[in-house]
């Protein structure tokens, strides 16, 4: 079987911990880290044999072995290189807030979006709680749907403290236009507590049909079909039913490939990321 060979743009914390598990990956192969300067993460991947640039998406677009662009880097240079990616024919995954493509929750609505080539991956907090807050609404149907996100401060760095406003809308959205709630909103919770806490997620829905069993077991189905990708998420409680208020609690432990397991939240959407690359490689290039 061969590999479909990616590259990743962006040599930070998320890139690194992306490459760490993409070189595991039995379908996806690793094949250039660009960054813009020599950085910390780029020394990182040469001493891992990997090829780097520091001229940035330049040295990519042209690569005819690499089919796949994760873009750890921001908003603002996603929506410059979006379109260049698409021009050179590459699928992009976006790990940043800028929402060319549509939001992807890979257990919740990667197939349905067979024929894109730009994946946004919502949010942290959106790959944890969406599947739940989907869940819910299929089984029960949903009025209104609130999660609550709560991440240690120490997992938290500039990008996620400069963009708290976008993670709160972004993931507003995506409990209506992927879970399917009617409303929803987001709220996120920096933990200062020592030792650090693990990423910890609760998700409020008021529902139109409050089926005990059926809730159970949407929400059970949907957490086995996470924990295939992200084996460190657990139900911390079975769902809780009070008259038409479901609340449904969730923690995330990081694999710990390079961040520390208590960034759940970091390991989870980049986990989520990889599991959209590794489908896409096999349904599109046969990988």
């Amino acid at each position: 079987m061969e590999k479909v060979g990616v590259a990743i743009i962006g040599p930070g914390n998320i890139g690194s911990d992306l490459m760490y598990k993409i070189r595991r990956s039995k379908y996806l192969e690793m094949k250039v880290m660009a960054g813009i300067v020599e950085s910390e993460g780029i020394k990182r991947a040469r001493g891992l044999g990997i090829e780097t640039t520091i001229n940035g998406i330049s040295d990519i677009l042209d690569r005819r072995d690499i089919k796949i662009v994760f873009d750890a880097t921001g908003a603002k240079a996603h929506l410059k290189h979006a379109p260049l990616l698409r021009e050179a024919g590459k699928i992009a995954i976006d790990m940043t807030p800028a929402a060319v493509g549509p939001y992807v929750v890979p257990c919740v609505n990667l197939a349905l979006l067979s024929n894109e080539m730009n994946f946004n991956m919502v949010t942290c907090g959106g790959q944890a709680t969406v599947p739940i807050a989907y869940a819910i609404n299929q089984a029960a149907d949903s009025i209104y749907t609130e999660i609550v996100s709560c991440i240690s401060s120490k997992s938290a760095g500039p990008g996620t403290r400069a963009n708290i406003d976008e993670f709160t809308e972004t993931t507003a959205r995506a409990l209506e236009q992927v879970a399917g709630a009617d409303q929803g909103k987001a709220i996120i919770v920096l933990n200062p507590a020592e030792p650090p806490l693990m990423m910890t997620n609760t998700i409020y829905s008021i529902v139109r049909n409050p089926d005990g069993e059926k809730i159970a077991a949407a929400v059970s189905a949907i957490v086995d079909e996470i924990r295939k990708y992200v084996p460190g998420y657990k139900l911390r409680t079975q769902p809780i039913i009070d008259d038409h208020k479901v609340t449904v609690i969730v923690e995330v432990e990081g694999a710990g490939d390079f961040l520390p397991k208590y960034a759940g939240n970091l390991d989870i959407i980049n986990a989520a990321a990889v599991e959209v690359a590794e489908k896409l490689a096999a349904e599109r290039f046969g990988g």
